[in-house]
C-alpha cells in the first residue's frame, strides 16, 4: 500500500503550522520521542495541528479538539460531525481519569424490529440494505463533545480549536492511495447521492486520483457555523437540525439511483435532546498498572479489562507462546461474556462489578484448556440477579480513528471517534459537507430479546476503548485503536506485550496481531501466521486460524510517559502510530529529544 501523504494546499503565512509541506518520512514518523508535549494520529496534519496548539500554551484537551476537527476533514470516512464516540481522559490536576459517551443514538420511533426486511430478521448478505440508508443513522455526538471538553477541560474557545479544521477544509488535501482505496467500494453508492458524489467522486463518475486535490467549503462553513452560534444552536437545532433530518429521513439521491435506499426515523425533538454522557469508568489493577477503561454503552472497556484479569489469575505462563495462546482465549471468555451482558446501561442492567471481579476472573481462567476450542464458548454467570441474553453479536469491521495527546501537566486525551464502515451510510447532508453514520447497523438488528436489541432512544453497544493505564497514580501510557469489533483484542494484545512481554511501546503498536472473539476461528494477520510463534499456536495449541477482512487490524496510536529528572522540563514522552497499517500514522512531541 503507498504510504499516505497528505499536505496542506495553498495555505498562508498565519497559517504555516499546517503550510509548507514536509518530506514524506518526516510528515509520516510514526514514532516521537521528547518533551513538553506529544500526539500521535493516522495523519500528519492532524498530528501537526495538535503539537502547534500544544507549542502555544493550550493544553491537551485544546490540542485534542483541534485535531480531531482536522480529522473529521482528512479522515471523513473515518470521523466528522456526522459520528460519535468516546473519550478516556486524565485531569493533571487531580489525577482523576474521567469517561465521556458521545455515542450517536437511536430516534425515539426504533423499535426492535425497525431493520427486519420483509417482516424478517435480515441475514450478513443485507446488511447493505440497511447499512446504506437513513434508517441506520443515529444522532451524532461528536459536536456535543468537542464543546463539553473544550467548556469543562480547555482554555481554547470552540471557534479557535475549529479553526485548524477549518483552514484544511476551505483549502484542501491530496488524494494518496489510502483514500483511493477506501472511496472505490463505495464508488456505486456515492454515486446515487449527488452531495456526496460532488465531493468525493469525478464527474465521470470514478475516484477522485490520487494526487488530486479535495476542497471542502461547505464543511468549513459548517465549523463556522458551529463556532458562532455554538452546538446547540448551531447543530442540535435550527437550519442544519433540519437539514440532517431531511437527509435521512429522505435520503437526496439523484434520479438515476440505481439502489433503494431506506427512509429513516429522526426528528428534530432526537436531536434536541441529544446529550454527552459522563461515565464512571471501568478499572483493575494488572500486575502493579492501574488500567482505566471506557465502560458501557461502550463493551471496550470492560471486555479488555475482563481479559485481563482473567490472564492475571490464569497459571504464570512458562513461555511467550502460552501468554500468545492465554491471550486469545481470555478473549474468547470475555467476548462470550460481552455478547450476552452488555449493552446501553438506560435499558440494560450490565453486570459489571461480577464481570470484573477477581473470584470471577479465576472461575473464567479454569475453562482454559490445552487446546482451542472449536467453537464458540458459552457465557459464564457473572451475577446471579442478571440473566445473559441471547448472546446475538454484531462482529463486523468498522472504520474508526484514534487520537492520543498529552501534555507537561499531566493532562491526558485518549480519544476515539466514528461514523461507523468506511464512509458511513454514505449520505452527505447536502450544503453542508459531511457525512452521515450507520452506527444504528451496530444494534443486534436481527434479535428482539438481545441486550443490544433496537429500541427508541437507545446507544447501540460499541467495541471503542480508549485507554489509560496509570502507575502509583502517575500516568503510564495511553493507548486505542479502529477496527470495529476487533478494537478490543488489539488494545489488549498491545496491552499484553508491553506490560507481559515488555516489548517496547513501539514494538507493541508495530507486532503482528491475532484476534479471537468467541469464534470458531481466530483471525490473523498474515504476518502473525508466518511467524515462529503464529506456527507454534497452530501446532502446540490447534488454533484455527482465518485472514481478516483487508489484512489487517487495528490502526493504533499511544503515548509512553517517563518521569524526567527536571520538574520544569516535566515528562518526557514516547509517542507512537502505526508504522504501516492504514498507511502509517503520524507522531510528534513539542520539544524532540536526541
Amino acid at each position: 500500500m503507498m504510504r499516505r501523504v497528505r499536505t496542506l494546499l495553498g495555505v498562508t503565512a498565519a497559517c504555516a503550522v499546517l503550510a509548507a509541506p514536509v518530506a514524506a518520512a518526516q510528515e509520516k514518523q510514526p514514532t516521537a520521542r521528547g518533551t513538553g508535549g506529544a500526539a500521535a494520529s493516522v495523519d500528519p496534519l492532524a498530528t501537526r495541528a495538535a503539537i502547534d496548539v500544544l507549542r502555544k500554551g493550550g493544553n491537551a484537551f485544546d490540542a485534542a479538539i483541534a485535531a480531531a476537527s482536522v480529522l473529521g476533514v482528512v479522515e471523513p470516512y473515518s470521523s466528522g460531525v456526522g459520528g460519535g464516540g468516546y473519550m478516556t481522559i486524565r485531569e493533571g490536576s487531580s489525577g482523576r481519569i474521567v469517561t465521556l459517551d458521545s455515542r450517536e443514538t437511536s430516534p425515539k420511533a426504533m423499535t426492535p424490529n425497525s431493520f427486519f426486511i420483509d417482516g424478517q430478521p435480515p441475514t450478513d448478505a443485507q446488511f447493505p440494505i440497511n447499512r446504506y440508508s437513513g434508517l441506520s443513522t443515529g444522532v451524532p455526538g461528536t459536536p456535543a463533545l468537542w464543546e463539553y471538553v473544550l467548556r469543562r477541560y480547555g482554555t481554547y474557545s470552540l471557534a479557535k480549536a475549529l479553526s485548524y479544521g477549518e483552514r484544511v477544509a476551505e483549502h484542501g488535501f491530496t488524494v494518496d492511495q489510502t483514500f483511493f482505496d477506501q472511496t472505490t467500494p463505495n464508488v456505486p453508492y456515492f454515486a446515487d447521492v449527488p452531495s456526496t458524489a460532488a465531493i468525493y467522486l469525478d464527474p465521470d463518475g470514478t475516484p477522485r486520483d490520487v494526487g488530486s486535490t479535495i476542497r471542502n467549503p461547505d464543511l468549513a462553513k459548517t465549523y463556522r457555523l458551529i463556532a458562532r452560534k455554538g452546538v446547540e444552536r448551531g447543530f442540535y437545532r435550527g437550519p442544519l437540525a433540519a437539514a440532517i433530518v431531511a437527509a435521512a429521513d429522505n435520503p437526496p439521491l439523484a434520479p438515476t439511483a440505481t439502489h433503494t435506499w431506506r427512509k429513516g426515523l429522526m426528528t428534530k425533538s432526537d436531536l434536541s435532546v441529544y446529550r454527552v454522557r459522563r461515565r464512571v469508568p471501568v478499572h483493575i489493577d494488572y500486575h502493579g498498572y492501574e488500567v482505566w477503561g471506557m465502560p458501557p454503552s461502550s463493551s471496550g472497556g470492560t471486555t479488555s479489562l475482563e481479559a485481563l484479569n482473567i490472564l492475571q489469575h490464569s497459571t504464570p505462563p512458562a513461555s511467550r507462546i502460552q501468554t500468545l495462546y492465554r491471550y486469545l482465549e481470555a478473549s474468547r471468555l470475555a467476548y462470550a461474556d460481552r455478547n450476552a451482558y452488555l449493552g446501553d446501561p438506560a435499558f440494560v442492567r450490565n453486570p459489571l462489578a461480577g464481570l470484573l471481579s477477581g473470584g470471577y476472573a479465576a472461575q473464567r481462567a479454569a475453562l482454559i484448556g490445552a487446546t482451542a476450542p472449536q467453537g464458540p464458548v458459552a457465557a459464564g454467570e457473572p451475577a446471579a440477579t442478571v440473566p445473559a441474553g441471547d448472546a446475538a453479536s454484531v462482529d463486523r469491521v468498522g472504520s474508526t480513528t484514534h487520537l492520543s495527546v498529552a501534555d507537561r501537566s499531566g493532562n491526558v486525551v485518549a480519544y476515539t471517534f466514528t461514523i461507523e464502515q468506511t464512509g458511513g451510510n454514505g449520505i452527505v447532508v447536502p450544503g453542508y459537507g459531511f457525512l452521515l453514520n450507520n452506527e444504528l447497523t451496530d444494534f443486534d438488528t436481527a434479535s428482539t430479546t438481545a441486550p443490544n436489541r433496537a429500541e427508541g432512544h437507545k446507544r447501540p453497544r460499541s467495541s471503542i476503548a480508549p485507554t489509560i493505564v496509570t502507575r502509583r497514580k502517575q500516568p503510564f501510557m495511553t493507548v486505542g485503536s479502529p477496527g470495529g469489533a476487533s478494537i478490543i483484542t488489539t488494545v489488549l494484545q498491545i496491552l499484553v506485550d508491553r506490560i507481559d512481554l515488555h516489548m517496547t511501546l513501539p514494538d507493541a503498536i508495530a507486532a503482528p496481531r491475532a484476534s479471537q472473539r468467541n469464534s470458531a476461528t481466530t483471525e490473523a494477520e498474515p504476518a502473525f501466521q508466518s511467524a515462529p510463534e503464529g506456527q507454534q499456536l497452530i501446532s502446540t495449541y490447534k488454533e484455527a486460524y482465518r485472514l481478516p477482512a483487508g489484512n489487517e487490524i487495528g490502526a493504533a496510536t499511544g503515548i509512553e510517559f517517563r518521569r524526567g529528572k527536571s520538574r520544569r522540563r516535566g515528562p518526557s514522552f514516547v509517542a507512537v502510530a502505526e508504522p504501516k497499517r492504514r498507511g502509517g500514522g503520524a507522531a510528534a512531541v513539542v520539544t524532540p529529544g536526541r
